[in-house]
């Protein structure tokens, strides 16, 4: 696979979201990703987004454009050095929560990605990995 476009940002606060948000459809629109693509993947960036300065405390995504010939797609890799997640299993079933949300972020961001991937530990903080192909 290789790298097309990539760029980081910050995630600190529910603004910095707005803005991962914003520059996540920009690259979906870019690739070419149909509306309802766009919508996929913008709405799971919110979610893990969310998730990165709610629960991690802060952290970055990197927005990658990928080429995996003949495919081109959208990679996003959320990164923060929080807690953890003690149980992903338990954290991924919807209706989950460790403080006050819906509980389907991040159930619902891999149902809106193509791949999915997710670490976590204690000493090392959350990763979480999805991918958006075009159709």
């Amino acid at each position: 696979m290789t790298v097309e476009k990539s760029h980081e940002l910050a995630l600190a606060s529910q603004d910095d979201v707005v803005v991962v948000r914003q520059a996540v459809r920009s690259a979906a629109v870019e690739i070419g990703l149909s509306l309802v693509d766009q919508t996929k993947i913008v709405t799971a960036a919110s979610e893990l987004g969310r998730n990165t300065v709610v629960y991690g405390g802060g952290g970055s995504v990197r927005i990658d454009i990928v080429l995996d010939t003949p495919k081109r797609g959208l990679r996003l890799t959320f990164e923060d050095r929080g807690p953890g997640i003690p149980d992903i299993e338990r954290a991924m079933k919807d209706g989950y929560t460790s403080g006050s949300g819906l509980g389907l972020g991040l159930g619902g961001a891999k149902r809106l990605s193509n791949e999915f991937s997710i670490q976590s530990s204690p000493e090392e903080g959350t990763r979480v990995v999805i991918t958006r192909w075009k159709a």
